[in-house]
């Protein structure tokens, strides 16, 4: 699995939706990168056959268009327009209000809940076998990107976390399957030292694992101003 670890008040998050920015389809992973310049792109959340997004999605504080999924209840939020909130994070819905009318962060996508702050693991063990992008965030305020190298299920992804990664607060696990993608900026890593072991998690850095499908939806990452 590859984690990037991603400090928010060094970081600033976007969400990106292909309509809200006047394209007639949606981009992949490489042409988002190129169009926004983000140093880390990743997926959000699902969406319809029409590439509507299901779920609530915010961008620089304005609703696109997308109403509070009932059953999913994770929601990675980010650029509070209160200073004394944390710049970005994964809030729980059961337990967490997100008042919609006045929404406290600019950057909003809704997701499943994974991963609770009590321990538990809130998806089914019979979940499928899947690739899987998970954002977690941590007891001291890190963002997490997990993104699995093979197919896994999510409740395997869950209790891997609960019991590898002791400072995950809680986390949520984005679209999954053929949506499921990250690409990171080359000259981040271009120059790391060549080692055999490292083949595998320089492709999926570069986007040359696997295939690419159009996202209509996606949040990028790059360092603060």
């Amino acid at each position: 699995m590859l984690i990037v670890d991603l400090d928010p008040e060094r970081i600033k998050f976007s969400v990106h939706y292909y309509a809200q920015e006047g394209l007639s389809e949606p981009h992949k992973i490489d042409q988002w990168q190129k169009r926004t310049g983000h140093h880390v792109v990743f997926n959000a959340g699902l969406f319809r056959e029409n590439f509507a997004y299901l779920g609530l999605l915010y961008k620089d504080g304005r609703s696109l268009g997308s109403r509070r999924h009932p059953s999913w209840r994770g929601l990675f939020v980010a650029e509070p327009s209160d200073s004394r909130l944390k710049r970005a994070r994964v809030l729980d819905l059961d337990s967490e209000a997100f008042d919609e009318e006045q929404p406290p962060y600019r950057e909003v996508a809704q997701a499943l809940m994974l991963l609770d702050h009590a321990g538990r693991v809130r998806v089914r063990e019979s979940g499928k076998y899947a690739y899987q992008t998970v954002v977690a965030e941590t007891m001291a305020g890190h963002i997490l990107l997990l993104k699995t190298l093979g197919a896994a299920r999510l409740y395997d992804i869950a209790q891997c976390v609960k019991d590898v990664l002791p400072s995950v607060r809680q986390a949520m696990a984005m679209d999954g399957g053929s949506s499921s993608d990250i690409r990171i900026l080359e000259s981040l890593w271009q120059k790391d030292i060549d080692t055999e072991d490292r083949t595998s998690w320089k492709s999926l850095f570069a986007g040359n694992t696997g295939s690419h499908i159009p996202l209509p939806t996606v949040i990028g990452a790059s360092p603060r101003d």
